[in-house]
């Protein structure tokens, strides 16, 4: 089910909410969570309902891990031998699912051309949400294994996992600021003003996706498209890839920001996934803005444990390359993903070197310098191949045509359209630059006419444009 749909803006969400607190309301706290629990089975069902069984496999098992965790294990050698063997297993279950299901095809289709073998690919349909459910059950697990999380109940860690506003494309949610909350009674009350900002962060989101993101998307389109049928102008290129580069920063916060205010109609406060990545000033500062909540994952869970910057500059460097490669193979099975995650470490490396190096680039240089190869680097993870990738780049820097070609706009919708697409583009970037966030926005003290008026305008506005439903690009990840 998508949030910018109306089944889920006029009933689910809706029935759900009242069901939910009217049940709490009796007192009936366990039956509420459960129907909390039914009801994120049924969003995440709605899309196809033949890999349920994979999600409720994987949480009776991972929960079944940390309820081992609690018993007495023997010990040899100074060693926990069985809680070691039991991390082990867990860590290769949820990997093992993850890789079969993501990567089969990718490695066989690499294992043929390698090889000249003719292995039939299994062509398996990718479950929706399963890199965000299974990093989020991988942190469950070695977090009970350091006893750093307790053994919740059975029904909250199904909260954990299924709640449904961050199922599908996170934010990745961690056991220690989730079921504290899931627990707590105090959040089974309903509260008008986490009602109003959440709703407000909703409506600011949905206007982030439908009108924005959605309408910018028409250029990246376009672009990408052209790769396939020819050659593209430098203007078609710098226009398309900026559009990407913008089309992925609203489409995706603008879902993270539906989901943080969605959880807060319902008193759940999701970690923030976003802050202003395109103002960054090095690659380090961007992934400190751009999905947080995956660097923080791949820092606590592989970076650290690697070594992270304790063991010489060697190792740290060889580090930060190693995490950037999991950060570009977790989001697809492809050699772009690849090349993208490379080309992201290589610049934390030289970002590191550079500040090691004391001499600081102004912030005047430093931030447009960033975006450049930001923008660049985007080119690798929108493009279908290496190879089409190298051609959109060689496009922006040779030819110096500033036409937009028959090839490109026949792909693009009639005048009117377009003309209303370019304005919200030219609008959307000072927006991304330098605006606030839709957090900010509606976490901010305002006037409560001015906050109702922003809600009605901006959710009134979502909903007209909710008929041109277009899925989220962090679905396909």
């Amino acid at each position: 089910m998508l949030f910018n749909s109306f089944v889920f803006i006029f009933t689910f969400f809706p029935i759900l909410l009242l069901l939910y607190f009217g049940l709490n309301r009796l007192k009936l706290h366990q039956v509420a969570k459960f129907i909390l629990v039914l009801f994120s089975l049924y969003f995440y069902a709605f899309f196809n309902t033949n890999y349920l069984w994979i999600i409720l496999s994987s949480i009776v098992v991972n929960y079944t891990i940390g309820l081992i965790f609690d018993q007495k294990n023997m010990k040899w050698g100074g060693k926990n031998i069985e809680k070691n063997i039991l991390l082990v297993i867990g860590i290769l279950f949820n990997i093992g699912i993850l890789g079969y299901y993501k990567y089969s095809d990718f490695m066989i289709e690499n294992m043929n051309s390698l090889f000249g073998t003719n292995i039939a690919l299994l062509k398996l349909l990718l479950p929706l949400g399963i890199s965000f459910f299974t990093f989020q059950q991988l942190a469950f697990v070695v977090d009970r294994y350091r006893n750093q999380t307790v053994q919740p109940s059975f029904l909250d860690y199904c909260n954990f996992v299924t709640f449904f506003p961050q199922l599908i494309a996170g934010p990745i949610v961690l056991p220690e600021e989730m079921l504290p909350q899931f627990e707590n009674k105090k959040n089974s009350i309903f509260r008008y003003e986490n009602f109003n900002r959440g709703f407000l962060l909703f409506s600011l989101g949905l206007i982030k996706k439908v009108l924005i993101a959605d309408s910018i998307a028409v250029f990246a389109q376009a672009g990408f498209d052209c790769m396939e049928t020819g050659t593209m102008t430098m203007a078609e290129a710098w226009l398309s890839s900026l559009a990407y580069t913008f089309q992925l920063y609203f489409d995706f916060s603008g879902y993270c920001d539906m989901a943080m205010g969605i959880a807060l109609c319902f008193n759940i406060k999701l970690p923030i996934n976003f802050n202003k990545p395109y103002r960054a000033a090095n690659f380090q500062d961007f992934w400190r803005r751009w999905h947080i909540t995956l660097n923080r994952f791949l820092t606590h869970y592989l970076y650290i444990p690697l070594g992270g910057s304790r063991k010489g500059e060697g190792k740290t460097l060889r580090n930060i390359i190693l995490v950037f490669l999991v950060s570009g193979i977790w989001h697809g099975a492809g050699w772009t993903y690849i090349v993208w995650g490379a080309l992201h470490g290589a610049a934390s490396v030289v970002n590191r070197l550079w500040k090691r190096a004391g001499r600081p680039l102004p912030n005047w240089i430093a931030v447009p310098l960033t975006f450049f190869f930001v923008n660049l680097f985007w080119v690798f993870f929108r493009a279908d191949s290496v190879e089409k990738a190298c051609g959109i780049i060689r496009a922006m820097f040779t030819g110096f045509q500033l036409q937009l070609t028959q090839n490109f706009t026949s792909q693009l919708p009639s005048i009117f359209p377009n003309f209303y697409n370019m304005l919200l583009f030219i609008i959307a970037i000072p927006l991304a630059l330098f605006g606030k966030t839709a957090y900010e926005w509606a976490m901010e003290e305002h006037h409560i006419s001015l906050r109702l008026a922003a809600t009605v305008i901006s959710f009134v506005i979502g909903v007209l444009l909710v008929s041109r439903v277009v899925v989220f690009l962090y679905f396909n990840f």
